[in-house]
């Protein structure tokens, strides 16, 4: 079995809150996906967050299960010094989607990994099939990518751009390498 019931209450408390950032014209895993991306991005209280903003750390949200957590310095190039990762939870873009579809599809569906790991579950979809909840991916090619979004339609995307920023909404034009879009294969 794919869902898990606990999901429907954070569902609901999500929902209840604020309305939505995209119209929805979707269903099913893909709805899920995409209230949940929008509680994250309020700041809301989730399962493994307390609540408030959401800020990127460099390895956040790659502990054995999905969530916030502590990041690492091991292979960090960014632009705040000293690196704050070790010192601050969070999710970089990776943890972030493996978060997002954890609590969406009651299962560790992405498992860890870095960016390039993940895409080998997706199967890319042209972009005026791209819905709310696909991911987008960005890069020199499928197999040599660096960042990932959860698209929320008319061109936006729930992102964890970088250090010294949240979790937050940016237009998927934000980078200059966007691959594509991306839907996990089973999806239809």
């Amino acid at each position: 079995m794919r869902y898990v019931l606990p999901v429907v209450a954070v569902l609901t408390l999500a929902v209840a809150s604020a309305p939505l950032v995209t119209p929805i014209d979707v269903v099913g895993d893909s709805r899920r996906v995409v209230v949940l991306a929008e509680a994250v991005m309020r700041g809301r209280a989730l399962p493994g967050w307390r609540g408030g903003p959401l800020p990127y750390v460099w390895g956040g949200g790659h502990a054995p299960r999905p969530g916030p957590s502590r990041g690492t310095c091991l292979g960090y190039r960014g632009k705040v010094h000293p690196c704050p990762a070790e010192d601050t939870v969070g999710l970089d873009c990776s943890g972030l989607v493996r978060w997002i579809y954890h609590l969406a599809y009651g299962d560790d569906v992405l498992g860890g990994g870095t960016t390039n790991d993940h895409i080998r579950r997706f199967r890319r979809v042209v972009p005026e099939a791209a819905r709310p909840g696909d991911i987008v991916f960005y890069g020199e090619k499928r197999t040599r990518t660096h960042h990932a979004g959860i698209y929320m339609g008319d061109g936006r995307m729930i992102n964890a751009l970088r250090t010294g920023t949240t979790v937050r909404l940016d237009e998927v034009t934000v980078l200059d390498d966007l691959i594509g879009y991306y839907r996990l294969k089973d999806d239809r």
